[in-house]
Formats: C-alpha cells, structure tokens, sequence
C-alpha cells in the first residue's frame, strides 16, 4: 500500500495504535481491541477502535460511553476513537496476532489480499 499500516494520520498528527490498543485493555469490559484509520473528510484520517468484550458484558451505548470516558484520561485528544465497533472476534494470524491491515482496508474499503496466514473462526 505504500504506507505504514499501523500509524494514523490525524489531521497530521500522527497516532499510534498501541498506545490506544493499550488504553483500551485497561478497561474492565475489554478483552481485546485493534485501533486503526478510518477516513475522514476534515482531518484525512481519524482513530477506529474495533473491541471485543469480556464475558458478563454486553455491547451497547452505555458501555461504549463508559470505554470512552475510562480511555479519556489516558490518551491524548488526537489519539482518541472517534468510534468504537463491538465485534464478536478481531482477524487474527494462527498464531493468535491481531492483524490490523484487515480492519484497515475495511474502512477505505480497499481489498484485503493474502489471507492464507489468518486463522479461520
């Protein structure tokens, strides 16, 4: 693609996904997450979070305001989600890493290419 996958261009400001991805396993109804770019007509790209929740809880407005609120105080303003997708389970390698560049070309609605390295559900 010609481009690092994994930093989001924000209004020309870059962002990373891991500190995200970290600020978002640090709320309680967090079992795994993957922040990547999603286009956005003012600010070229913003930050997408893609979250699985734990067992006990439920996706819904409720808890996606709770995550927002908990993430907050930990990221900067540039590198917070400007949403957040519940998802039953993230693409990930057989080797259990969470591939990124899935959900990416998702929202720029780009094709996906070699999936002979994910792991089938």
């Amino acid at each position: 693609m010609g481009r690092d996958d994994d930093v989001i261009n924000t209004g020309g400001h870059l962002a990373g996904p891991f500190e995200v991805e970290s600020a978002l396993l640090g709320c309680p109804a967090v079992a795994e997450s993957a922040a990547v770019a999603k286009p956005d007509p003012v600010n070229m790209e913003v930050v997408k979070a893609y979250v699985t929740v734990k067992r006990g809880f439920q996706p819904s407005d409720d808890l996606e305001l709770e995550i927002m609120n908990h993430i907050r105080k930990r990221l900067s303003p540039l590198a917070m989600p400007q949403e957040i997708e519940f998802v039953d389970s993230l693409p990930k390698t057989r080797s259990g890493k969470i591939v990124r560049r899935i959900l990416r070309c998702k929202e720029f609605h780009e094709p996906v290419g070699d999936l002979s390295t994910i792991k089938e559900h």
